[in-house]
């Protein structure tokens, strides 16, 4: 239960900061996406606040083990491969067509109306679909 309560706080806190950073309008995302219109360099200052802080929990994580127990998530892979660039650019397409990412759709569900639970919605059924798309893609392609 302890575990579940801290998962909660976290995630409240992560869904007020996105809220507060403006990560959940989506005019604040396009016009951070519109490099060569009116573009809004703002957005800079979240990606910062989420990249440092990171650098440094995964220097920290190094050997230990997490205080309410389980294990840390494995280190993302270096490697820059197809799968990453081709589902790296589909995530960029939906972010900079819909102005939102999954986090900021959450958090934006209970006052962004119909249109948000659209976009949630079509996010869920990407995800469910996503995994029988990537194997039909490997068994196409021969592994890296």
């Amino acid at each position: 239960m302890k575990r579940e309560l801290y998962a909660l706080f976290a995630g409240g806190l992560f869904g007020v900061g996105l809220f507060i950073s403006g990560m959940t309008e989506t005019d604040k995302v396009q016009g951070w996406l519109d490099v060569f219109g009116q573009w809004d360099p703002t957005l800079a200052f979240v990606m910062g606040g989420a990249i440092i802080p990171m650098f440094f929990a995964w220097r920290y994580t190094n050997n230990r083990q997490p205080v309410l127990g389980g294990d840390f998530p494995a280190k993302p892979d270096p490697k820059v491969g197809r799968n990453l660039i081709i589902g790296s650019t589909l995530f960029g397409m939906g972010w900079g067509l819909a102005g939102l990412c999954p986090g900021p759709s959450i958090a934006s569900l209970s006052y962004g109306g119909w249109p948000h639970w659209l976009f949630f919605a079509a996010m869920i059924s990407g995800m469910i679909f996503a995994p029988r798309f990537r194997e039909r893609l490997d068994s196409m392609v021969p592994a890296e």
